[in-house]
């Protein structure tokens, strides 16, 4: 008996110990709260260490934007002043140009103060001359440049002319001049042809078509040196050699504006168009060639009967006395063994209209390089500018 009441006591006791248990199984998961805790502060330091990162990312962003916008604000600005400083420069050629149009007579040749060039030079230097207070402001600015007698080369624009008003023909003689320059720099002289009528069909669809003043040459006019021209006295005519009745059916081509167009025509090369870069050029009208300018080839070219030694000698004995007048120029192509010589006002001269002016400015960081075609009034002296193109 005295077993049994020992088991009942014990009994009780064993019941007792089961909801404890039960209740450590319930509260198991508090037991472990500490190590949960745990992992979810690790994730929040994880999503802030996210946040500030991404943060900091967009702050760099914006201050990298910013940075870069005042960079390009700055260089506009330099660029602006720059080209401020071109434009000043190309006032003060335009002067030098109509100055030296007064003092020399109206005639142009290479010993002018046009064509003496100017070195890189500080903007400062010509400010300190003229006494400018702020000189020094242009101590981190450079100019150079130089100026171009534009019809001391031949005029792809003379390949076409105006004989009468509303019409545009061929010019057979300035045709066969640049057929002899092509042949003389070892291309081949039937690109003149298809030059002149790739010229002619860009004029036919242009407003400014009737822009040149007429040549003489037409029907019942005087022939230009060493004559040529058609059979019944005409220097124009509409088929040098080649049919183009079809010449106004199709896309037109674009209108010449530089030596580059003549990659437009079939048959150059980017070779070829280098190698007539020096005595070519395109020039909103028809205009003589400067004989106190013009190059050898050029001379020998537009001058026919003469060789291309003679008129190297011609260019040599010109650099001692230039020719005041045509008279001297048909005086020297006599001495030069030409026959026959009777010149035409309207394609051999001692002046010039047209002049390229090279400049370049470089103010700090920003540079420009730019071309401008400038024309001179022959009888007024006063200039203007035609276009304007910069080097890229």
């Amino acid at each position: 008996m005295r077993g049994v009441e020992v088991m009942r006591a014990w009994l009780p006791v064993r019941r007792g110990t089961a909801p404890s248990r039960a209740c450590a199984r319930r509260r198991g998961p508090h037991v472990h709260g500490p190590r949960h805790t745990g992992r979810e502060r690790g994730a929040a330091i994880i999503s802030a260490l996210l946040v500030v990162a991404l943060s900091a990312i967009l702050v760099s962003g914006m201050l990298y934007r910013q940075q870069v916008q005042i960079r390009r604000i700055e260089n506009q600005r330099l660029l602006a002043q720059a080209q401020w400083v071109s434009r000043g420069a190309l006032d003060w050629t335009r002067l030098i140009l109509r100055s030296e149009a007064d003092s020399s007579g109206g005639i142009t040749y290479l010993g002018g103060v046009w064509g003496v060039p100017i070195a890189k030079t500080r903007l400062s230097d010509f400010l300190g001359q003229i006494g400018e207070k702020r000189a020094q402001e242009g101590s981190d600015t450079y100019l150079s440049g130089s100026i171009e007698d534009a019809e001391a080369k031949f005029n792809l624009r003379n390949l076409v002319s105006s004989p009468a008003p509303g019409t545009l023909q061929l010019d057979i003689a300035q045709i066969q001049a640049f057929q002899r320059l092509l042949t003389m720099l070892g291309i081949n002289g039937q690109l003149a042809k298809t030059t002149a009528i790739q010229v002619r069909l860009a004029l036919l669809h242009s407003a400014t078509r009737f822009q040149a003043p007429p040549l003489t040459g037409g029907p019942g006019s005087t022939q230009t040196i060493g004559g040529g021209g058609g059979g019944d006295g005409s220097n124009f005519t509409d088929k040098p050699g080649i049919d183009d009745d079809s010449s106004d059916t199709g896309v037109p081509p674009l209108q010449m504006t530089s030596v580059d167009s003549l990659l437009d025509v079939p048959g150059f090369t980017s070779e070829q168009v280098a190698r007539l870069r020096p005595f070519v050029t395109v020039l909103p009208t028809a205009t003589p060639i400067n004989m106190n300018t013009a190059t050898a080839e050029v001379i020998a070219a537009v001058v026919p009967g003469m060789n291309l030694s003679n008129a190297q000698a011609l260019v040599a004995r010109r650099e001692t006395v230039f020719f005041r007048n045509v008279g001297d120029v048909t005086l020297a192509l006599q001495a030069a063994g030409v026959q026959n010589v009777l010149i035409d006002p309207n394609q051999l001269d001692v002046n010039t209209s047209y002049f390229l002016v090279h400049g370049r400015v470089q103010h700090e960081r920003a540079e420009v390089d730019r071309t401008t075609l400038v024309y001179r009034d022959s009888l007024t002296h006063t200039t203007r500018i035609v276009r304007v193109r910069d080097q890229l």
